[in-house]
């Protein structure tokens, strides 16, 4: 039915990309602020509804990553949309207490297995190196937070049926992507030649993956802080008489930034070591949560997403490569599942610990705390880092 290509193409995930996190925007912001605003559900029920729809989304990483690798990648992909799409579109018409939450979780499990399969795809491209490709494609991500953000802050006015009616548009669009450009066949299974460029450390050369994990730790501490910024720091805002629609003006500000900032941090960034950049980057990041303590006008919170997002553009894109420059093609999916997994870990265990610090606590201990969280596992892979290249020198 389809012409049959020999590699995805490059344009192709790039859009899927923009896609997939413009459908996702509108979720995500919307949770909290639909069930605590519009379903008067405290803040704490709101973040247990986002870890289980989280915990799903984790279970879609692994099943994504898992199937990539052991089945056919193309059948996943389908399926995935599908499970995503069909839950949207029972959201058009049944969006009350609990049928809301309980189709969160499909769409959870669908976009995990989306993400996976999509990093999953990218590092499989022969044709450009994985630093640049993932560079790129966190533009093309974050594309589509622009679109979707924006777009949520203004349908909502509208009702939520109205939301979910483009959602589902964007979902279906995403179906169609998939069956026309992802059915190509994926080097897999390569064996590993002499000449594969496998950085030391790599799963292959060592059964211990403390590397990995340790940067799998840093990927779960800033995407915890980063779902705070996707949950409890709307209905903050709001509190201090802040609209909605300003709220989702900041995340339209973050996309717009990294569209056009990004290719400028990437060619910098080309001259520093992957780990370095990250280093920075995360540190940078970390700061901006000591900035919300602070921050109690709009003007303020713009100060504050403005860091945030160069701490974002420097430290973030680049993680992904680094992880597959650790991996092997027969382990792809595997280590691309795991880093998309402790990214869904943190944004569930985001919303949760928030609400409950703010149920017992303020604010300024929130911020507070997912400042130190970051610095805590930035320090740990700082040192595993230093003490694998340690081990390397040492190596005949």
């Amino acid at each position: 039915m389809f012409k049959k290509r020999t590699e995805i193409r490059f344009n192709s995930v790039i859009i899927y990309a923009l896609i997939l996190n413009a459908g996702a925007a509108f979720m995500w912001p919307l949770v909290t602020v639909y069930l605590h605003n519009y379903l008067h559900k405290s803040l704490t029920l709101a973040g247990m509804t986002i870890l289980a729809m989280s915990c799903f989304m984790m279970l879609g990483n692994y099943l994504g990553g898992y199937l990539f690798d052991r089945w056919s990648p193309f059948k996943t992909a389908v399926i995935s949309v599908l499970i995503s799409t069909g839950a949207i579109v029972v959201l058009i018409f049944f969006h009350g207490w609990p049928m809301f939450s309980i189709m969160l979780l499909f769409v959870g499990l669908g976009d995990g297995a989306c993400m996976t399969l999509l990093n999953s795809y990218v590092a499989s491209i022969k044709s450009r190196s994985t630093r640049a490709i993932f560079n790129i494609l966190y533009i093309g991500q974050n594309l589509g937070i622009v679109i979707g953000t924006l777009m949520v802050g203004v349908l909502l006015k509208n009702g939520v049926t109205t939301v979910f009616i483009v959602a589902a548009i964007f979902y279906l669009t995403l179906f169609i992507i998939t069956l026309i450009d992802f059915n190509v066949p994926v080097d897999r299974r390569a064996p590993i030649k002499a000449s594969d460029k496998v950085t030391p450390g790599a799963p292959i050369e060592t059964n211990a993956n403390w590397l990995v994990l340790a940067i799998c730790g840093i990927v779960l501490a800033v995407y915890l802080a980063y779902a705070l910024w996707e949950s409890v720091i709307a209905v903050h805002m709001t509190s201090l008489g802040i609209a909605f629609e300003k709220y989702s003006l900041l995340w339209t500000l973050n996309g717009l930034m990294i569209v056009f900032g990004q290719p400028i941090i990437n060619r910098i960034g080309n001259h520093f070591k992957m780990s370095t950049q990250t280093y920075v980057g995360v540190a940078i990041f970390a700061a901006s949560f000591i900035g919300l303590i602070f921050a109690k006008e709009y003007p303020a919170f713009i100060v504050v997403m403005i860091v945030t997002t160069i701490g974002e553009m420097i430290g973030f894109p680049g993680i992904p490569a680094w992880i597959d420059s650790l991996s092997t093609p027969k382990q792809r999916g595997k280590y691309q599942g795991y880093f998309n997994l402790f990214l869904s870990a943190g944004r569930a265990l985001g919303p949760l610990l928030g609400g409950i610090i703010l149920d017992f606590a303020s604010y300024r201990v929130l911020f507070s705390s997912a400042a130190g969280l970051i610095l805590f596992f930035l320090i740990i892979l700082m040192g595993t880092s230093w003490q694998r290249k340690q081990k390397s020198l040492r190596e005949p």
